[in-house]
């Protein structure tokens, strides 16, 4: 019975349903705009994604200390070509979670995107 009422008030919210209910719609500015609702399964998967891949930034990081030379900052760093060859090992999104990494501030290179072979001299530095 509470699966059915909830289903229904569900339906209320979902613009392709043929409930003719008015739909209640955020607009722009308001709490919760653009967001999933809260305790949905969708906002659930949106969380495990975003520790899914702060983990693999973790990684990555773990990875440039332990394959990286100590630069005369003290900060490790390593080209990118090796980092791709090592890591790749690890996961194959490494150029994904270089530009997440490098968003947070925690590391650096020049250039937008780095590509496999014409890059591989780049030098990226862990700056944390």
């Amino acid at each position: 019975m509470k699966w059915s009422s909830d289903h229904q008030e569900y339906q209320k919210h979902n613009p392709f349903s043929n409930n003719k209910a008015p739909a209640v719609q955020l607009q722009r500015g308001q709490q919760g705009y653009g967001r999933p609702p809260e305790g949905s399964k969708t906002e659930q998967r949106g969380q495990d994604a975003h520790l899914h891949v702060s983990k693999e930034v973790q990684q990555l990081c773990q990875v440039i200390r332990e394959i990286g030379k100590r630069q005369e900052d003290g900060r490790p760093a390593v080209q990118f070509g090796a980092l791709f060859e090592h890591y790749v090992s690890v996961s194959n999104k490494v150029v994904g979670v270089l530009l997440r990494a490098r968003r947070q501030g925690l590391v650096h290179f020049e250039g937008e995107m780095l590509w496999q072979g014409r890059d591989d001299q780049v030098l990226i530095s862990l700056l944390q």
